[in-house]
């Protein structure tokens, strides 16, 4: 029977890292490889007993001494550890905290039809709607309508965001397990420093992405995701910058500049917020998805001891 697993590395609070966990034992993860990003001795505690997870503290230990400066370094490092690990199963992904495989079959089952010579399988995202946290949208593909519809959807700020996501368009890659010489980094997986190929998707399998659940919560990560995360300064523009293209960080340094946070709430309330408007929108466009997580029944299951 095909086997799959997953590897994060996390700085989370503990409750949210269990909920994360539950999660994918519930989907039928047979190994979970959790690389704790700071010295979450609660969550690690936690953690260690289950048989089917393998915490990891990244202490200055576990780094020589030297940490990588950027999250996204100490991330495929991990990665890639996990990777070649010893009991690493048949499949692999790489995920982070706020990210959850939506499928209406086995995970399993979908990724033991696949060929047996694809390396890879690309699972690509839909970006949850902050509200009940049922609601999400897919993003638009590449194509020739993409800017129209993506418009039609945001009107005031749609030429500004990529697919219609303020988050990753490229989604997270299953990486089939045996391969020698494979690094692995957020979005992609190399061997001998070459990108491995594969489908653009993988039918059956989606990416939840749950970037900003409330207007509290995406406030509170949006300095850091500025500086240092998915708005950094160097990451590229939503188009080419000979037809008006910007990135996320000039178009959310522009908002604060002109109006601030309430220029800021402006642009949430269109692009995240789960109303009845942008439920129609993207209803109409087929863009639309439905999904219940159940994050808290799947924590009181597989770890009692720790639900509040």
């Amino acid at each position: 029977m095909t086997s799959w697993g997953l590897s994060a590395t996390i700085k989370a609070p503990t409750p949210e890292i269990l909920r994360f966990v539950a999660y994918h034992l519930e989907a039928g993860a047979q190994r979970l490889y959790i690389y704790l990003d700071d010295d979450n001795r609660n969550a690690f505690d936690a953690l260690k007993p289950h048989p089917k997870v393998r915490p990891v503290l990244c202490d200055s230990d576990w780094w020589n001494g030297k940490p990588p400066k950027k999250h996204q370094v100490r991330q495929s490092r991990n990665a890639t550890h996990a990777y070649h690990r010893r009991d690493t199963p048949d499949w692999l992904i790489h995920m982070d905290v706020d990210e959850f495989l939506i499928t209406e079959r086995p995970v399993a089952d979908i990724l033991a039809a696949l060929p047996a010579d694809q390396p890879i399988a690309r699972i690509r995202p839909m970006e949850q709607l902050a509200g009940d946290g049922s609601a999400f949208k897919a993003f638009v593909p590449n194509g020739p309508d993409r800017t129209r519809i993506v418009d039609a959807l945001y009107p005031t700020y749609g030429a500004y965001i990529k697919g219609g996501f303020l988050s990753h368009l490229a989604g997270k890659l299953f990486v089939r397990s045996g391969l020698d010489d494979v690094r692995i980094q957020i979005h992609n997986a190399f061997q001998h420093d070459t990108m491995l190929p594969g489908p653009e998707d993988t039918d059956g399998i989606e990416l939840a992405h749950c970037h900003a659940k409330s207007w509290d919560d995406w406030l509170s990560a949006y300095r850091y995701r500025l500086e240092k995360g998915s708005y950094r300064p160097d990451l590229a523009p939503n188009r080419p910058r000979d037809r008006g293209g910007l990135s996320m960080h000039e178009v959310f340094s522009m908002i604060e500049a002109e109006s601030g946070e309430a220029g800021l709430r402006a642009f949430f309330d269109e692009v995240c917020a789960d109303t009845p408007l942008l439920r129609d929108r993207l209803a109409q466009h087929g863009l639309l998805r439905r999904a219940k997580l159940d994050l808290n029944i799947t924590m009181a299951r597989h770890f009692p001891d720790h639900t509040a």
